[in-house]
């Protein structure tokens, strides 16, 4: 997941607080009010009480509720900076009302059938409070690639992100409003009559929505494109839009086959002379930031036992996006950063098909969430779900778990092998599960997944203790490796897939839309090793390279640098984007 400098659009704003809080607020002590008359006038009156609503009446009823009270971060986000004692202030607020209430009315309208209209209106009160809860306790934006983060969860996931502190939201959020509509019955009319007042009152609607914006266009049009994300904070409208996106382009994707990529695609001739064969492994960080990684001057050294071996650490990487369904499939596609489009990226085969192509074993070891597509016509073993002792606890297993059997794997492999290992890494929120014991070094540590209760320093060390375990995990790996270099020529490569928020400026996990998202969600930590015949028979100057790593590279390089590191010839290779091209033989 998935599922999330500082976003300008989630600073806090007292006005738009108080405004959505004073709304629960009333709407609470009204209807206690209204119980209070005594106990069984005012519950005879509750059961007898069934007021006859029609659809365009409810989903109007509901658009209001929507703006008010599922819109918190919009509201502290368009309003931050204002003045509150200025009428021009309250002017805006009242046209952006006014415009909210109208999107959603445009959007719920069609929806309000007599059979339809309760179950839809139960349904979108539900998941506003949950979207609501989480936007506004992690800073997330439900953009596309978020919901379909999202969406593509397991269930392990979506159950590390379930707090309690999540019932006592959803009781104030959903609890009354499902009341009153459980009570609400929807009369019969005539098709031709609901029709005609569900046009009038859509055409209304987009009058009213659209002489509001005209009101205040100047500071409309200037909140929204100064920060374009703001619109992702819109409640239900973000997330109904981003699930429009999501399942259209992969309805799109599902019928069109893949692009193939690198039909050309063979070893070098250099590969004839050699008298081993080289086993070539790729690690795929999950949620590791370059901020907390020893080796790249952090405060704390999180990676001691990387130190001590002769690795080549890169300082200055930056990912492709901010979570794992964008950044994943992203570092292995053809396109990259710099050629972004999700579509073609979605609908290309990846760099594993190009080196199986080229005649390379490939295999991809996952104990995560999936390979996201990546690993589509490739060897796959999912490795979450094993039993092995001290190493699964039957709900995830440590990272460790992808060096398990792998004895057995080379003994089956009579040739060139490319090891794919897929980390579960620093996943959050509940970064206390991904070490074991011994390596809990950094104390106090947040045992709960609801880290905005836990001292910031407390988050830190359990996410520095996960680090300490990945460093552990590299290094048990070049172990591996280097008690192989007798049958082969071994190599690997460590890159995460983006890095995370750890409470800065009260944000927490990672997803922020790429445009606006902190540093620490985008600079993650890579590093490589070769053994000294891998280095000779491939011709590479690891010094060389190791000069190389000082300088600023992303997750564009990676396609392009293992077709060099690797020695394969391809049309799709563009040498510019290796950065061992200058460290090798033309």
């Amino acid at each position: 997941m998935a599922v999330f400098a500082s976003a300008p659009a989630l600073v806090p704003n007292p006005s738009g607080l108080i405004l959505t809080e004073l709304t629960l607020v009333n709407l609470l002590l009204a209807f206690a009010f209204w119980l209070y008359q005594g106990s069984r006038q005012g519950l005879s009156r509750w059961r007898h009480w069934q007021p006859a609503v029609g659809g365009t009446t409810l989903a109007l009823l509901g658009s209001v509720y929507f703006s008010l009270a599922g819109n918190r971060l919009f509201w502290q986000a368009a309003m931050a900076g204002r003045d509150g004692g200025q009428w021009s202030t309250w002017g805006f607020a009242a046209a952006l009302f006014v415009f909210l209430s109208a999107i959603h009315f445009v959007l719920l309208v069609p929806l309000m059938g007599r059979r339809t209209a309760k179950p839809v209106l139960a349904l979108l009160v539900v998941v506003v409070g949950c979207a609501s809860f989480y936007m506004e306790k992690y800073g997330i934006y439900l953009d596309p690639s978020m919901l379909r983060n999202v969406l593509k969860t397991d269930v392990k996931e979506a159950g590390e992100l379930f707090t309690w502190s999540l019932l006592p939201h959803l009781a104030l959020v959903v609890g009354l409003p499902l009341l009153l509509l459980s009570r609400v019955r929807l009369p019969e009319a005539g098709l031709g009559r609901t029709l005609a007042i569900r046009a009038g009152s859509l055409l209304l609607a987009l009058v009213l929505g659209g002489g509001a914006v005209f009101l205040v266009f100047q500071d409309f049009a200037s909140l929204m494109r100064n920060h374009k994300e703001i619109r992702y904070l819109i409640t239900p409208a973000n997330y109904l839009y981003s699930l429009a996106r999501v399942l259209g382009s992969d309805a799109s994707a599902a019928t069109r086959e893949r692009q193939q990529i690198g039909l050309d695609a063979t070893l070098a001739p250099s590969w004839q002379t050699r008298k081993k064969p080289t086993l070539f492994v790729v690690v795929v960080g999950e949620t590791a930031r370059a901020a907390n990684w020893g080796l790249s001057g952090y405060a704390r050294q999180t990676t001691p036992q990387l130190a001590e071996r002769d690795v080549i650490n890169f300082a200055q990487v930056t990912s492709c996006g901010t979570n794992t369904e964008v950044s994943l499939p992203c570092m292995f596609s053809l396109q990259g950063r710099r050629n972004y489009d999700e579509d073609k990226i979605r609908g290309s085969e990846s760099l594993l098909n190009v080196l199986e192509r080229a005649g390379l074993r490939v295999l991809w070891r996952d104990n995560q969430s999936g390979c996201k597509g990546v690993c589509t016509g490739v060897e796959e073993h999912k490795v979450g779900n094993s039993k092995i002792p001290d190493l699964c606890d039957g709900d995830r297993c440590l990272d460790e778990v992808l060096l398990h059997g792998l004895d057995g794997i080379l003994a089956d492999t009579h040739g060139n092998l490319v090891l794919v290992l897929h980390q579960l890494g620093n996943h959050g929120p509940a970064y206390f599960k991904r070490y074991p014991p011994d390596f809990r070094k950094f104390e106090p540590v947040c045992e709960t997944a609801d880290l905005a209760k836990c001292p910031r320093e407390a988050v830190v060390n359990a996410y520095d203790n996960a680090l300490l375990y990945t460093d552990h995990m590299l290094a048990q790996t070049i172990a591996f490796l280097k008690k192989q270099e007798e049958k082969f020529d071994t190599g690997m490569i460590y890159l995460s897939d983006h890095g995370e928020s750890l409470g800065e400026n009260g944000l927490y996990l990672h997803g922020i839309p790429y445009s606006i998202a902190p540093k620490v969600q985008k600079e993650v930590p890579m590093v490589m090793w070769f053994s000294p015949s891998y280095a000779k028979n491939f011709s590479l100057d690891v010094d060389c390279l190791r000069a190389q790593a000082t300088r600023p590279v992303t997750h564009d390089h990676f396609f392009h640098s293992v077709l060099g590191l690797l020695d394969i010839r391809t049309t799709v290779y563009d040498r510019t984007m290796d950065i061992s091209q200058t460290c090798r033989p033309r």
